[in-house]
């Protein structure tokens, strides 16, 4: 059956394409957009994305139709408050209401939803979880109701900006339309309905009953794709109760359990989950030992029925199902996400802090909003309204002088931004004392130098199973003299936990709104893997991964190839990285210094 026609009341067991699902969460969604919470479509503007809004918009009732959240909105206009412009014009407080207040019972649609700020984020997640808008600021006091849906257009590419976790963990429903092609939107007819239909619908959802077994498995298959959210199981259970009401069941099975883990987890998945064995691997297997009998005549006898197991197998059955129909490159990037959790932290906010500089050298002024935490220039903006107040006053005629939001001004700052070196050493193997001896006179001349720039450098080292920090960022060249005179040498090649720790480091010095400049010092030839075991193959694997994940940040760097010749194992590791290559068998601290500095200005650090 066509699994998004409620007409018919069999299961879903049908394995739908990715444009028919899209239209079953949008089906879903109308059903209750404030039970549901979250949307989030991955898609990049396009046709695609567009249809599927007008079908979610054709979906839902005259007076619940979707508000778009302006791009360049601030924190005021989202919550309300205090409007400055009309409160200096009318000599008085004037609240103006804000975005929330006014979607109150409908639809925010909100588009490049992982650029949004921070603070922006927490309000709205704040609202999400209340019910409830309560402003206070600037003497403005506001409280109401306020339940809403929420359908976010995640635009973000490879390592950019990612959409907020807040977020992401109040998603009920997470589709992808990267793959839906101008073919697929053909048959957007055969998955047609209206707002009356989701109307005639909707009084089923109170009927609709989940057993405990379902209710378990949801919990257990949450857990298996790294779901620590107990969000995660209550929301997939509302999307079951939501489907089954669109197909006209009174209980939740495990057809459109499957479903609801398709629509509500599999995309936020932070792990591959572990699927139960094959037949034939299970028939590989030797039996298990039975367990041992005690002769009790006060236990009970076994039941006939053994309803645990049942219970026990429906997650797993679920879940292979669901994974079954994953798109071909799903489980590869999850595969990848296990890699960039490791360094992501809130990920994809490397560059706000940066956005609004407060302090450093004024270089002028431009508009902007004092309320968003800028300084008001009051000059600038007398002399900006100045020219307008014989227009404004033939308009509105008001004592005083008329200000409005244009003319608002605010400081510019200049800020130095600190650029800090790290060097990534590779201290195994018989030739690690030479490439320390050049990592160490590198490390002293940069130090040298630093020390007119206000520049600092790092030095880690990665050896054995894995990978320590050798010298903190520091400017202080005794300290690195101390640190660099006992640099260890010898054992396996662990570059993967070399590249991640670096990586970690890398990440954090950018959010403190550092220019950051890697030089790694290998040959490239891994022979220990992320995990610590040995094996050249897997080992390599893992440092090109690991390798893909610096190249998200996008930083300068720098592999230097170590090697008595030049390798093309190191050459395809800085490929990886989009790092510059620069074989150097017979390296001297002058010249990997020089390479250094040219980095650097190709970063604009130096």
């Amino acid at each position: 059956m066509q699994a998004a026609n409620p007409s018919d009341t069999q299961p879903m067991d049908g394995e739908l394409s990715a444009w028919a699902l899209a239209c079953l969460a949008a089906q879903v969604f109308a059903l209750d957009p404030a039970g549901c919470g979250v949307l989030v479509l991955r898609a990049q503007a396009g046709p695609a994305r567009e249809r599927w809004l007008a079908v979610l918009q054709n979906l839902l009732p005259a007076g619940q139709r979707m508000r778009r959240l302006p791009l360049h909105a601030t924190q005021d206009r989202l919550l309300g408050g205090l409007d400055l412009a009309a409160t200096l014009q009318q000599g008085r407080p004037v609240v103006q209401r804000g975005v929330l207040a006014e979607v109150d019972g409908g639809v925010l649609l909100v588009p490049m939803a992982e650029r949004m700020p921070r603070a922006m984020v927490s309000s709205l997640v704040g609202v999400l979880d209340a019910g409830e808008l309560v402003t206070e600021t600037e003497g403005v006091s506001m409280r109401a109701p306020c339940r809403l849906g929420v359908v976010l257009l995640d635009e973000s590419q490879g390592d950019g900006d990612l959409l907020a976790a807040a977020l992401l963990e109040r998603a009920s429903l997470v589709i992808d339309l990267s793959t839906v092609s101008m073919t697929d939107l053909h048959g957007e007819e055969s998955y047609g309905m209206d707002a009356a239909e989701i109307e005639r619908i909707r009084p089923r959802i109170g009927f609709v009953q989940v057993g405990e077994s379902e209710a378990e498995a949801v919990c257990a298959i949450a857990a298996a794709l790294g779901l620590q959210s107990l969000r995660a199981p209550l929301q997939v259970l509302r999307v079951a109760r939501l489907l089954a009401a669109l197909i006209g069941e009174r209980a939740v099975d495990a057809a459109v359990l499957k479903q609801a883990v398709q629509l509500s987890l599999l995309l936020r998945a932070t792990r591959v989950p572990q699927l139960p064995p094959s037949d034939d691997e299970r028939q590989d297997e030797p039996p298990p030992e039975p367990p041992p009998t005690q002769n009790n005549a006060e236990d009970p006898p076994p039941a006939a029925d053994a309803p645990e197991q049942e219970v026990s197998e429906l997650p797993d059955q679920v879940l292979e199902a669901a994974v079954a129909d994953l798109p071909a490159d799903l489980l590869a990037r999850l595969k990848l996400n296990e890699l960039r959790l490791r360094q992501r932290g809130s990920a994809g906010r490397a560059g706000a802090l940066q956005r609004v500089a407060q302090r450093g050298r004024s270089v002028g002024t431009r508009r902007g909003d004092p309320r968003q935490g800028l300084r008001l220039h009051l000059i600038d903006t007398l002399r900006a309204a100045a020219p307008w107040q014989r227009v404004r006053q033939a308009a509105r005629p008001r004592p005083g002088l008329q200000v409005r939001p244009q003319d608002f001004r605010v400081h510019r700052y200049q800020q130095r931004r600190e650029t800090t070196t790290v060097f990534l050493v590779d201290a195994s193997g018989s030739a690690a004392l030479h490439r320390l001896a050049e990592a160490k006179g590198a490390v002293e001349l940069m130090l040298a130098e630093c020390y007119v720039r206000r520049d600092r450098v790092a030095v880690l080292a990665f050896r054995g199973k894995g990978a320590e920090v050798l010298l903190p960022p520091t400017r202080s060249l005794v300290r690195a003299k101390r640190s660099l005179a006992g640099l260890p040498g010898g054992g396996g090649t662990p570059l993967a936990s070399g590249l991640l720790a670096a990586a970690e480091m890398t990440e954090a010095l950018r959010r403190q709104g550092q220019s950051v400049v890697l030089v790694v010092l290998t040959d490239g030839r891994a022979n220990v893997g992320r995990t610590g075991q040995p094996g050249r193959e897997q080992a390599f694997k893992d440092a090109l991964d690991a390798a893909t994940v610096l190249a998200g940040q996008q930083l300068a760097a720098l592999v230097v190839d170590t090697s008595p010749q030049p390798q093309a194992l190191a050459e395809q590791l800085a490929d990886r990285m989009q790092a510059a290559y620069l074989p150097l068998p017979h390296a001297r601290s002058n010249d990997l210094s020089a390479a250094v500095l040219a980095a650097q200005r190709a970063q604009g650090g130096a």
